[in-house]
């Protein structure tokens, strides 16, 4: 134990003196308040101290509970939360009272801010329906985009549902009343044809628009300047011009990812990973921008050396900032290990490892500045 005490502090110090000589990049934003430029400057200082480790929804529910205070799969294996936590804004928009999973957004904005005061990060998806005819994001009707856009049919309506997500926004403060700053992932999988902005439901150019309108009418009209903006593809790209072919530019983008997830061919997993990474990497030198995994995991987690025999080997070798698992709805449907599962002993090995960062780690380092 005091070996591991030692060889914990070793680290810390080697952690400050990274964040100490790296240099940063300011967000898209540059109204952004001070905590959201402090988030962003030390997810960029702690690039190779280990990734961050994120799960959605995960203060929420897991493989047989929901609603329990202070529970966690994660923490419940590992001793500890992850570092980032996942949300979903889906049903803001239509006045709902719970989002797409079924939690309260009055009980999400207590968990927001839970995690923003002990030091955590939060990020956002929006599974919003299609403004055009109501139905689910996973409708693939065309042109959608290109009515939501000024002088579209629906231009109004886009509005409407922007103006009730910044609402909603607005009131996730910290104790002194300031904004919690929030990485906002709009319009994710873009390169994919399963939701209603996707590769084959719109044309680049008209999709650039929509998302350069989005970000500046929440950002100049609506005044929230505590957003980091998250550019994050779908797992179907296997080049830069699949990459970038949608890109809306500099100012419009604070970090860069995919999504991906593992299938039966772990081989396959790996050689995929490993280019996907690697063209995350060139894009994020190239344009000054973090690099994430926005969402990844393997359904079940069969094998049980996953963790520290698959995934990290490959992830470790890449600048990445943070990998966000995905969420454990049920018993046929989870992506961390809960006590009992197969995975459980390597994935807390992974934890313990210091090539990741959960909460107990970077808590100490107090990343939104002294606030």
């Amino acid at each position: 134990m005091l070996m591991r005490i030692k060889i914990g502090l070793v680290l810390l110090a080697v952690i400050f003196c990274s964040m100490a000589n790296t240099r940063v990049y300011n967000p898209c934003d540059k109204d952004a308040t001070a905590e959201t430029r402090w988030l962003y400057s030390s997810m960029q200082r702690l690039i190779g101290a280990g990734v961050i480790f994120g799960h959605h929804d995960d203060l929420a529910y897991g493989v047989g509970w929901r609603g329990d205070a202070g529970r966690s799969d994660v923490k419940s294996v590992t001793g500890s939360y992850p570092a980032l936590y996942g949300w979903d804004a889906s049903g803001i928009e239509l006045g709902h009272d719970k989002d797409i999973n079924g939690i309260p957004f009055e009980t999400q904005r207590q968990y927001i801010e839970d995690v923003y005061n002990r030091g955590g990060i939060n990020t956002f998806c929006w599974h919003l329906n299609n403004p055009v005819n109501g139905k689910t994001a996973w409708d693939t009707t065309k042109n959608t985009v290109g009515q939501l856009l000024p002088g579209g049919a629906c231009h109004h309506d886009w509005i409407d549902r922007l103006d009730k997500l910044a609402a909603y926004l607005k009131t996730l403060k910290g104790k002194d009343g300031e904004p919690i700053p929030i990485l906002f992932r709009p319009f994710h999988e873009l390169t994919g044809s399963w939701f209603w902005w996707g590769k084959d439901e719109c044309n680049p150019e008209d999709f650039k628009a929509l998302w350069r309108f989005t970000v500046n009418y929440l950002r100049d009209k609506k005044k929230l300047h505590n957003l980091l903006i998250v550019y994050s593809v779908g797992d179907n790209f296997r080049n830069e011009a699949d990459f970038m072919e949608r890109y809306p530019g500099d100012d419009y983008v604070d970090v860069v990812g995919f999504d991906t997830y593992c299938g039966n061919d772990i081989t396959q997993f790996k050689i995929t990973l490993n280019l996907q990474l690697a063209i995350t990497q060139k894009m994020t030198a190239q344009h000054h921008k973090l690099a994430a995994i926005a969402e990844t995991g393997y359904e079940g987690i069969p094998r049980s050396d996953w963790w520290t025999n698959d995934l990290m080997p490959v992830v470790s070798k890449y600048p990445i900032s943070y990998m966000m698992l995905w969420r454990n709805g049920n018993p046929n449907h989870y992506y961390v290990p809960y006590p009992g599962q197969n995975s459980e002993a390597d994935f807390k090995a992974m934890a313990d490892s210091y090539r990741t960062m959960f909460q107990n780690r970077i808590t100490r380092l107090s990343i939104y500045g002294n606030k």
